[in-house]
Formats: C-alpha cells, structure tokens, sequence
C-alpha cells in the first residue's frame, strides 16, 4: 500500500489552485474542465482539490473556513529555506500561525494557513 492522494475539499477549486502556485510556488498539474477538481505537481503524491460539493460524503466533515478553528489535518512542504517561504506565503496572503521555528532535533518549521483556513507548515527536512 502506497499514499497516492490527499485531496482538500475547498468551495472553489480554480482559486484554491491559484492560491497554492502564488503562496507556495507548486504548479499546476491538472484542472478537471468542470473545475470541481485539480492537482498541483507535489512529486510521489497528488495534492489534489475538489469542490466540498463534488462527493456524496460532503456532510461528513466539517469545511476549512479562515473565520473557524483549523481541521485537525495539515500537509507540509519541504523547503531548503523556511524563513524565506515563510514571508512570501504571507505575502500571498496566507495567514500566520507560527513564525520559522527551530525545534530540538534540528528541524525548522512554520505554521500557515491558507485561503480558506487550512493548515501548511513549511519545513526543512527532519536531520537537515
């Protein structure tokens, strides 16, 4: 068994995968001509989106809103340099959550939300 998707249900695709090519520098891979789905070029696992209405099962969660508390979900990024990807996410109107942190075991991380209130970190390799 392999992780081959993380899809994040958002209300409006199109602007989700612009958000994520501006704030993070990801591009684009793919973008359904219905618009209720897209995938960013993540490597080994799609990072996808779909519309929060797009599935049957759109009742069974909660949705990410930047007014609420965030999901008890978060997908990182593995940057060379935290600091630097920490300011141009909020330049891209990312919201701060946690300035570029060294923890114990070496790592830097930071903490953002974006346009709809889900939780990034962006982080430097674990031992790195």
């Amino acid at each position: 068994m392999r992780l081959g998707y993380v899809i994040i249900y958002v209300p409006n695709v199109p602007e989700a995968l612009a958000f994520y090519e501006q704030a993070f520098g990801i591009q684009r891979r793919f973008l359904h001509e219905s618009e209720q789905y897209g995938e960013l070029e993540t490597g080994t696992t799609v990072l996808a989106f779909a519309n929060e209405t797009f599935t049957p099962t759109h009742q069974a969660f909660r949705p990410n809103r930047r007014a609420e508390q965030a999901a008890g979900a978060e997908i990182a990024f593995i940057v060379d340099d935290v600091d630097a990807a920490y300011r141009h996410a909020l330049a891209s109107d990312a919201t701060p959550c946690l300035e570029p942190t060294r923890k114990p075991w070496g790592q830097v991380v930071a903490y953002v939300r974006d346009l709809n209130g889900f939780l990034v970190e962006l982080c430097t390799e674990v031992g790195g």
